[in-house]
């Protein structure tokens, strides 16, 4: 019997999940910092953190999250809930890239108000029952993560898919958070929001192994791009469809195909 394209790709795309999605992944990934950790607050805090500065060489941002989790004594959540004023001095003088000690001290004081009121970051996050993806939640998050007084700068550093963005890094914590642990990669530690609802974090890498692939025909990586990707992932897997992110960045990644 010949498989139809669809069948065909499907596993091509599938072998390319097995080959990227195991722990030789992690070490050259920024996820492995949220690996460092064991309580499920902390491994929430630098994936999040680690995930905020994930753009530009991946060496750069793993060094510079490294660097992060040193200035939080190594005990992200401790640090965010219980330091003295005089502790944030440590932070003068971190960079990545536009994301600077400000920002790093802003984010802290808002994840400090935040688990004030919540015991995990998945709550803002936690779709209606009819949703289809996670982007209405994203500005949810963003509206109530800055709803205290802050550098207006550092809005910036949370993507917003109701303004037209592809949000690739907050996409890629939320897979980071919710697709479970069995490959060792990502972690499964929320479990109120279902793998179907994830979108792939779209970057170029990820996008133009999507657009040979005849994934994707939209030429910017944005949101519009995101929903067109998504739509077409799903017809191949409508479980667990962003686990082909392994396949389209792993690809343009280490294969060189971008």
């Amino acid at each position: 019997m010949l498989l139809s394209e669809q069948e065909v790709l499907a596993d091509f795309l599938n072998q390319k999940v097995l080959q990227y999605e195991n722990p030789e992944f992690i070490t050259s990934d920024p996820i492995q910092i949220p690996h460092r950790f064991t309580q499920k607050q902390d491994i929430e805090i630098s994936g999040f953190l680690t995930a905020t500065i994930a753009w530009g060489k991946r060496n750069m941002i793993i060094r510079n999250a490294n660097r992060m989790m040193e200035l939080l004594d190594n005990s992200p959540y401790d640090f965010i809930m219980n330091h003295q004023k005089s502790d944030l001095d440590r932070l003068e003088g971190f960079v990545h890239r536009t994301f600077n000690s400000i920002d790093l001290n802003c984010f802290l004081k808002a994840l400090q108000c935040y688990y004030r009121q919540y015991n995990s970051l998945e709550t803002i996050f936690i779709p209606s029952k009819n949703a289809i993806n996670l982007n209405d939640q994203i500005p949810e998050f963003k509206k109530l993560f800055f709803s205290n007084p802050h550098p207006k700068r550092s809005q910036k550093h949370i993507s917003d898919p109701s303004k037209g963005s592809a949000a690739k890094r907050i996409h890629m914590y939320l897979r980071w958070m919710v697709r479970d642990a069995k490959k060792g990669v990502d972690f499964g530690i929320w479990k109120q929001i279902p793998t179907s609802v994830l979108s792939c974090p779209l970057d170029v890498h990820s996008g133009n192994v999507a657009r040979q692939l005849g994934l994707l025909e939209r030429k910017s990586n944005d949101r519009k791009a995101v929903e067109a990707l998504d739509k077409e992932l799903r017809k191949l897997d409508p479980i667990d469809p962003v686990k082909y992110d392994f396949a389209l960045f792993g690809t343009g990644v280490f294969e060189k195909n971008q």
